[in-house]
């Protein structure tokens, strides 16, 4: 049977244009549809304006740390319109490079919502074009999710967020979860009075728990105003403001509320079940270790099958795709021992086992442990702490976990993920000469175990 095109991606982020790249370059016929802009979230309304927002946030701390260090800065000013026309002409430029890189490498690039037909068919809604293909990527990312309360059409979501008209005198975040936390940090660092309400019993759940008290602690300190066990029942427009319903049954009056309480894998829709994909029960594609949907030929990549829902994961998942089907090249890709970031103030960095993981999964761990006030701050007069962790398998000395609190703790987590990743035991971090004076060299200095206080009671 002759087709169109050999692959149809349908959505333009990071694991689609991997995907459609590479496929192009290994000889294939490729369209891509995209419905919105050429990224994906992470560099339209996700990642990359993210982390500019929080830099932009940083800076009204650093005026004040300046002063320690002999600075006299007179009193700054923000401007909220000036950060959105910049961030605004950056994602213009990046979506042009991704345009750019698609077209240069072959791939036919179709702005348009597409849906699935069958197996070997994709609608074109717009212009009602169908197009028959080899085979089908599924890489349309996921979507905020907002519950069904009264008044939620008052809520905005991260994506939102991106584009306000101003910034409202006081903000309400609802979630506990890394977008919350961010997004927290980048309102107060802005100067917004804010609120963050998370209904568990603290942020950050599936994190190391000495970072999320750790953490909760910093950000209390830095102005934010942390309700844990907290949910909002209804939402009311209030005049200008907006009035919050709690579930202890008092209410909050806000600028805004903004909701980062999760997101849900983007299939609604797109026609994927009566093409027999089977979808899981919040939408996710259901797919096996090459990313083969249950649909022989329909494949599915990124945060649109719920495995690791990061950026990096779904490239590295485009690309397995392409060399699995179009480079005769089959590759699986590992998703355990993923190194990680979350953009707070204080930031974070992990890699690895968290503790509770690890004393599930291995008779004994041994845990080493520095909590100290950086160099920085010594003149900044500044209190904040930074926090570091390192987690061992006591039977084999290898390291399965390292979790840190402090600036450029995503670097260090970055560098950290290689060596574990590769096996590297605590001797090995002994042997290794440190850097001073710097944060990091606490990773290899550190000597002395961790004892929980039952334990050294004991003892």
């Amino acid at each position: 049977m002759a087709f169109d095109c050999d692959l149809f991606v349908i959505g333009a982020g990071s694991g689609g244009v991997r995907a459609a790249r590479m496929a192009s370059q290994y000889g294939a016929k490729v369209i891509v549809a995209e419905e919105y802009r050429v990224g994906g979230t992470c560099v339209i309304r996700g990642c990359v304006p993210k982390k500019l927002f929080v830099y932009a946030s940083r800076f009204s701390e650093e005026f004040e740390d300046a002063a320690g260090f002999g600075w006299t800065v007179p009193e700054a000013t923000f401007n909220w319109q000036t950060l959105i026309a910049n961030k605004d002409a950056e994602i213009d430029r990046l979506n042009g490079i991704y345009i750019r890189n698609l077209e240069n490498s072959g791939a036919e690039i179709v702005q348009d919502r597409a849906e699935v037909v069958d197996a070997n068919t994709v609608r074109l809604v717009q212009s009602g074009r169908t197009v028959s293909a080899k085979y089908i990527l599924i890489a349309t990312g996921g979507t905020p999710v907002v519950p069904a309360i009264p008044g939620r059409e008052h809520a905005i979501t991260s994506n939102e967020a991106f584009h306000l008209d101003r910034l409202p005198d006081h903000i309400t975040v609802v979630g506990g979860g890394y977008i919350a936390v961010e997004f927290a940090g980048i309102f107060n660092g802005l100067g917004v009075k804010t609120t963050l309400l998370y209904r568990g019993e603290q942020i950050l759940r599936g994190f190391d728990d000495d970072l999320r008290w750790g953490l909760a602690a910093e950000i209390v300190k830095k102005g934010i105003d942390l309700r844990v066990g907290t949910n909002v029942d209804a939402i009311e427009k209030a005049g200008d403001q907006v009035r919050l319903t709690l579930t202890d049954g008092s209410t909050l009056e806000t600028g805004a509320v903004m909701y980062a309480t999760g997101r849900r894998p983007n299939t609604e829709g797109l026609g994927l079940e009566g093409a027999g994909v089977e979808l899981a029960r919040n939408g996710a594609v259901a797919v096996d270790e090459y990313s083969r949907s249950s649909v022989e030929n329909i494949y599915a990549v990124g945060d649109v099958t719920d495995r690791v829902a990061l950026t990096p994961v779904a490239i590295r998942e485009g690309a397995a795709f392409s060399e699995t089907v179009f480079n005769n090249n089959k590759m699986k890709v590992d998703h355990g021992c993923i190194a990680t970031a979350v953009f707070s103030q204080p930031e974070l960095g992990t890699v690895g086992l968290t503790e509770a993981e690890a004393r599930e999964a291995h008779a004994r761990i041994d845990i080493y442990k520095s909590d100290f006030r950086p160099m920085k701050h010594t003149l900044s007069g500044s209190d904040e702490r930074m926090r570091m962790k390192i987690i061992v398998d006591a039977e084999t000395d290898r390291v399965v976990g390292c979790h840190i609190m402090g600036a450029d703790a995503g670097e260090m987590a970055q560098v950290l993920g290689i060596a574990i990743k590769m096996g590297a035991t605590k001797a090995d971090f002994d042997a290794t000469v440190a850097v001073h004076p710097t944060a990091a060299e606490e990773l290899v200095t550190m000597r002395e175990k961790w004892l929980p206080p039952e334990a050294e009671a004991a003892e």
